[in-house]
Order: C-alpha cells, then structure tokens, then sequence
C-alpha cells in the first residue's frame, strides 16, 4: 500500500479528519470547532493513500518542544486498519528530531503492542508513557 505522510494541519481537510474521528469512542461527540482548534494548537500529521490521495489515518501531538510530547487522536480509517499505516504514521512522528529527547505520553486503551515497539510502556490499563517519570 502506497501511502504519504503530511504534516500540518493546513495541508488537511477538515471534513475528512471528522469522519475519521467519527470512527473512534473518544472523539466521536466532538464538534467541529473544537476539532479545528485542537488541530490549530497541535502538530498534525496525516497518513494519505497515494494513488487515490485518501485521508486513512491521523494523529495530534500536543507539546511543549522542551520536555514532554502527547501523543492523541491516533486513528487509522477503520477500511485500511492492519497494513502497517498506524506503524508508518508513529514511526514518522517518532522519527522526527523536535521529539528526540523527549518523553513522550499516550493514553489508550487501544493498541498498547504497536505503542510498545516504540518504547512506551504501560503504567496501568489505559496510560503509556516513554522516557523518565
């Protein structure tokens, strides 16, 4: 499966960012506005098919570049799930130097394996935090 990672919320289309988040427990009740502020103060970050240029996963960082990162709204499409996408999408945010060094934080209580390949490990039941406590 072909795929791009885009970054930055002005490179992603709103509509499609809320049916995705349709898709989850968590975010499903939000509303418009508050997604498009949550993505205006966040680091966005987009996983798009290639070839149909499709929005298949998505996910926020919350940081401050100096200490600590959230990690949030992690979704792939629920059409694309198990090809590697949600892997491709944290190994990019992972990868990308503003975050070396820092610890990194995640509440879930989805996917704990793909979050353990990374180096977060699991607090209780549904927190995950990388690096120092």
């Amino acid at each position: 499966m072909n795929y791009k990672i885009i970054r930055g919320a002005d490179q992603m289309n709103i509509d499609e960012i809320m049916n995705l988040l349709k898709q989850t427990y968590w975010a499903d009740k939000r509303s418009q506005e508050q997604v498009v502020k949550s993505m205006c103060n966040s680091q966005c970050y987009g996983v798009y098919l290639e070839e149909q240029n499709i929005l298949a996963g998505f996910a926020r960082v919350i940081t401050d570049f100096a200490t600590t990162y959230y990690l949030c709204d992690v979704i792939i499409d629920a059409k694309y799930k198990n090809n590697g996408l949600g892997t491709a999408l944290i190994a990019y945010i992972e990868s990308l130097p503003e975050y070396q060094g820092l610890r990194g934080i995640l509440i879930t209580k989805d996917a704990h394996g793909l979050y353990k390949k990374f180096g977060y490990q699991t607090l209780n039941d549904r927190v995950m935090v990388k690096g120092r406590l």
